[in-house]
């Protein structure tokens, strides 16, 4: 196993679609290499978690790329989101419970309004349902047993903030971001500062750094590869 993980430096980009976990992503990954090389471990790691509903860019590291690790992970991203406003999710995204909060209809002006107060360096709270360990456990873990604990504030920067498309209750946005910054409790904030709620109901993640999802392999590629 060392001999061929010292002979691997493999930085794959892939486009993950929504459905799939990025554990997923990197186990199809692993089990090319295992076929390939004929061998039953290797070290196949990601660069930064994509939640199972969102899409975009993945970057996957093989052998001794996976020691650049940290290095890839603290670099600043880019997304697009819609939201829909008028509703709130108990996980933030399409997956947890949906619960209708406001039928009040929020203009465009209105909704550009707050966005500037969401530029810079602020305060955030992570999502309970995220891979943050609490005391030594997965938050998502704790929450699926019911349990509620009481997620750290972090502070995050938000480079730029930009509305893309405005169609109420679904708003589409663009926005850049220091590494460790959750979209999902971005949104959240949003709309509780507009007043009507919001959940994350799609997710795209365009850039990592200096890399581009218009540069990757499609995903259903490279499984046409490890021929699962």
């Amino acid at each position: 196993m060392e001999e061929a993980n010292r002979s691997l430096d493999e930085v794959v980009l892939l486009d993950k679609p929504a459905g799939i976990s990025s554990f997923g992503v990197v186990a199809r990954v692993r089990g090319y290499w295992r076929r390939k090389l004929g061998i039953k471990k290797i070290k196949v790691g990601h660069s930064g978690t994509l939640d199972p509903f969102a899409t975009g860019l993945l970057i996957i590291l093989v052998g001794r790329a996976t020691k650049k690790q940290d290095e890839y992970m603290h670099k600043d991203k880019v997304y697009e989101a819609v939201l829909e406003l008028g509703k709130t999710s108990t996980t933030g995204d399409p997956e947890g419970e949906i619960t209708q909060v406001s039928d009040k209809e929020i203009s465009r002006e209105e909704f550009e309004k707050v966005l500037p107060k969401f530029v810079g360096k602020i305060k955030q709270v992570p999502p309970i349902f995220s891979a943050i360990k609490i005391d030594g456990r997965r938050a998502y873990d704790l929450a699926r047993k019911g349990e509620m604990p009481k997620m750290p504030e972090r502070e995050v920067e938000i480079f730029s903030l930009e509305l893309l498309d405005f169609n109420f209750p679904f708003v589409k946005i663009r926005t850049h971001v220091s590494s460790g910054t959750y979209i999902r409790s971005l949104v959240q904030d949003i709309g509780e500062e507009i007043g009507v709620g919001a959940y994350t109901k799609e997710l795209r993640r365009t850039k990592i750094g200096d890399f581009s999802v218009e540069d990757v392999e499609d995903l259903q590629f490279y499984e046409n590869k490890v021929e699962l």
